[in-house]
């Protein structure tokens, strides 16, 4: 076999790159800040480098702007199959090869996620071996659907379908969070459903289908390449053109822009769970977008409510009541609009009904008097100490690469480390007792009841469960 990159550098001749650096805020830290370089490519290819000479390592990050987000009704699940696909084989990538190719050069922290904003993959190798990891991310960006066939397709089909079985089907509670999200995201709205897709939509995917997906979504005006560690910028930007450069384009797709999902009232479902043994109750809200003002609040909130054994909720509910053996809040937050959620499950002969009666006496006490100060100062170094250890590798989840690309993504800049962690500096007692009484209403809720069949429910069954399963 010949070399990955003299495969490649017959088929991508260079191209002229225009560069501008991206601006640093004045206001923000400079000690926080990552340097970096951002400068676009003529077919639309953002590419952000960033020096980090610690280590003889090169992170190579690729983000493309997709995800269940930007799927049509009826066609879910196509960002995480493809997720799947791009491992399989490009025109110049022998079938199943591309990790291989990657684990003999040595790479590290390698792997490829979809979320409903976002689809990355993403690598670490020796500085020597840089240039073969750009070589097989430009062959699957440029050249994945020249070695796409119908087998291939059916087995990652049948892959992804047997995740789902796994994930959501056969998993504790997995259909009832799957129709508790639902009801808080009615289709046609594009968070409907679940990232990985439903069984009818994976089975009804054509070749055709698929590939227009990925003509429209997967093209370089519509992804980011990050690359952050040892290496030098000229010789980076030379192989970012060599590799990347005359890859053809087109332009940039528009994502969906729904207006807002918003209830009511509130929708309680009591659902028979097959699956796992105890009750589980789980209460859900709409809430601030990702870096939109609200978003750092729910953060504090929920790390106060459930993080760690001094937490609000494990105190009631766990420690004093005795009711749950365990209990987790948490604000999901996506770049449209979040979901802030609580969830508990019972102790034996507990029931639902009791857990949600703790949680709500709970939030209560959260409306009327907010949080300490000394919870806030704990949350916030928390969150502080997290995101900053992810700084010292250049790659893998949370790293430098990832870092960048997520303030691109969602800010359009990726300079905004500090700005991100300077949100929590400014998080209030009130204000969080204002979020607790004004985004968590009670009667703007999904509550979920779920619980096996020997488990008896007090509650008469509400309207809303008339459809369940």
């Amino acid at each position: 076999m010949l070399a990955p990159v003299a495969l490649l550098s017959l088929a991508l001749p260079a191209a002229a790159v225009a560069a501008s650096p991206a601006p640093q805020p004045a206001n923000e830290d400079v000690a926080l800040a990552i340097p970096f370089e951002k400068y676009t490519l003529p077919n639309g290819l953002e590419v952000i480098l960033s020096e980090d000479h610690q280590l003889p390592v090169v992170a190579v990050n690729v983000w493309y702007h997709v995800g269940a987000f930007h799927e049509q009704p009826g066609r879910t699940g196509f960002a995480h199959l493809f997720e799947h696909m791009m491992f399989q084989g490009s025109k110049h990538v022998a079938d199943d090869a591309h990790i291989a190719m990657l684990e003999r050069i040595g790479a590290t922290a390698l792997n490829g996620t979809t979320n409903f904003d976002r689809t990355n993959y993403f690598e670490t190798v020796p500085s020597h071996h840089f240039e073969t990891a750009l070589w097989l991310e430009s062959d699957r960006m440029g050249f994945l659907l020249d070695a796409l066939t119908a087998e291939k397709l059916k087995l990652q089909q049948e892959v992804v379908k047997n995740e789902r079985r796994q994930s959501i089907e056969t998993a504790p509670y997995g259909l009832a969070e799957e129709k508790a999200w639902q009801a808080l995201f009615p289709s046609p709205h594009p968070y409907f459903g679940s990232v990985i897709g439903s069984m009818e939509d994976l089975d009804a995917a054509t070749m055709d289908d698929v590939a227009d997906f990925f003509r429209t979504w997967y093209a370089p005006s519509n992804a980011t390449l990050t690359i952050v560690g040892d290496f030098e910028p000229g010789q980076a930007k030379a192989l970012v053109e060599k590799y990347f450069g005359t890859l053809r384009s087109h332009p940039k797709p528009l994502a969906p822009s729904p207006a807002p999902a918003a209830l009511s009232q509130a929708v309680e479902l009591r659902l028979e769970e097959p699956v796992a043994s105890l009750p589980k109750v789980e209460v859900m809200w709409h809430s601030p977008a990702l870096f939109a003002e609200g978003d750092a609040v729910a953060d504090v909130l929920a790390s106060t409510l459930s993080s760690g054994k001094s937490s609000r909720l494990y105190q009631r509910l766990v420690f004093e009541k005795k009711l749950a053996q365990s209990v987790q809040a948490s604000q999901q937050s996506l770049g449209a609009q979040s979901v802030f959620s609580i969830e508990a499950v019972a102790r034996p002969g507990v029931t639902t009904d009791q857990l949600l009666a703790e949680i709500d006496a709970v939030l209560d006490q959260v409306r009327k008097d907010g949080v300490r100060d000394d919870e806030i100062r704990r949350v916030r170094n928390r969150f502080k100490t997290g995101r900053i250890s992810g700084l010292q590798s250049v790659g893998g989840f949370g790293g430098k690469a990832d870092l960048l690309q997520s303030y691109n993504h969602h800010l359009g800049d990726p300079a905004r480390l500090a700005y991100d962690l300077g949100r929590y500096d400014e998080v209030t007692g009130a204000q969080v007792r204002e979020f607790a009484g004004t985004v968590l209403a009670p009667d703007r809720r999904v509550i979920l009841h779920a619980a096996p069949a020997s488990a008896a429910q007090d509650a008469k069954p509400a309207k809303a469960a008339q459809g369940a399963r």
